[in-house]
């Protein structure tokens, strides 16, 4: 039995098929800030899909890094007057905390990007020597134009693409670049940035090669799941597949899984706004499984407005199914509902709706809630 789960560069439902071993890597936070309810989407969803093939069997390897060296922590950091490991640690901590208690499963490892520097490193000069980059005004840059398929993750044209790569701090007036849309593997370090020896000069490394160098290392050359938040796909995933596959020669990635964006009066919640609902504020009023609930009733590829109402429902189904979890003289049928409905792209909501119909009718629904990570 496979899990039919929906690949962005694909654009269709596909079979999930992975060995005994899934491998999955999920994007991770930049620690300058708390965890929100966007990042708690994301884990969520891995979370999930990890709950159903161990159901299934497989063994789960899920790495979540963290990016604790980039231009967000340390403006971040210098604002402050801070260390940006100081604050790397301080956020992680707090992030640590507040998505733990939503009872996610462990992930099997949580690297930093500074950890990977010799891996990074390696990547920048196997790019150069492959002919897929080049150096100039002190940085080393990905030259797109080497890699044909540049685009077949996000499916985009080259006049979206330089819009999403200015907004997403992909500079295309670098006038240093070959074309607009060449990106930063290595780049020189401002003087009260961190910096590390390497043979194209002192300096730090970009964005996107910090997560191809870690997903390399922590899980092999393709693999099962990657993803995150759907604003990640163009530029950082488009970026990270066409310098990976460039140095590897193998597909990157088998199914690239991306969560809609969760809003807050009528914008994307983001740190830039400010329209952010963090979890450890919801967890000082409300159960962490009607948290989750509240999350997984809206299917991970939609995007949805968040509104108090959520959780008070959340929590009312929540005691609606406790009460029922252990309906005496029956057989807990729901969990076979549950599985159909994972199975079918991690159809969450429907899956809720069978341990509702189950539930309104005295019927045993420990095993199917589990299965969503929700005890009862």
């Amino acid at each position: 039995m496979a899990i039919a789960l929906y690949d962005t560069a694909r654009g269709e439902l596909a079979p999930l098929e992975p060995g005994p071993v899934a491998t999955l890597y999920s994007c991770g936070i930049t620690p300058y800030d708390s965890a929100h309810l966007g990042h708690a989407a994301v884990y969520l969803t891995f979370d999930v899909l990890q709950r159903r093939l161990r159901d299934l069997g497989h063994e789960t390897r899920c790495v979540r890094n963290v990016t604790d060296v980039d231009d967000d922590i340390l403006r971040k950091a210098r604002e402050l007057g801070v260390h940006y490991l100081d604050l790397a640690a301080e956020e992680m901590a707090r992030f640590d905390a507040d998505i733990g208690a939503l009872g996610l499963l462990p992930v099997y490892s949580e690297p930093r990007a500074t950890s990977a520097i010799a891996e990074i490193l390696s990547l920048v000069g196997s790019s150069l020597e492959g002919g897929h980059a080049y150096q100039a005004g002190g940085a080393v840059y990905f030259e797109v134009a080497t890699f044909p398929q540049f685009g077949k993750v996000s499916h985009l044209d080259r006049s979206q693409m330089l819009e999403l790569a200015a907004v997403h701090g992909g500079n295309p007036d670098d006038p240093n670049k070959r074309d607009p849309l060449d990106f930063v593997l290595w780049q020189p370090s401002l003087p009260d940035e961190p910096a590390w020896e390497s043979r194209w000069g002192p300096g730090r490394p970009g964005w996107h090669i910090e997560c191809s160098a870690l997903a390399l290392r922590e899980l092999g050359v393709t693999l099962d799941v990657h993803g995150g938040g759907r604003d990640l796909v163009f530029p950082h995933h488009e970026c990270e597949t066409a310098q990976s596959e460039s140095v590897t020669g193998q597909p990157f990635v088998g199914h690239w899984l991306h969560v809609g964006l969760v809003g807050l009066g009528g914008e994307k919640m983001s740190k830039s706004l400010g329209n952010l609902i963090f979890v450890g504020d919801l967890l000082k009023d409300w159960d962490a499984d009607a948290i989750r609930l509240a999350v997984l009733v809206h299917h991970y590829r939609s995007d949805w407005e968040w509104h108090g109402a959520d959780i008070v429902d959340a929590q009312t189904r929540l005691e609606r199914w406790r009460h029922s979890a252990a309906a005496p003289g029956h057989a807990d049928v729901a969990v076979g509902a549950v599985r159909e409905r994972l199975d079918d792209d991690l159809d969450t909501p429907g899956a809720i709706r069978a341990l509702d119909e189950a539930a309104d009718t005295g019927q045993p629904v420990r095993a199917g809630a589990a299965l969503l990570g929700v005890t009862l």
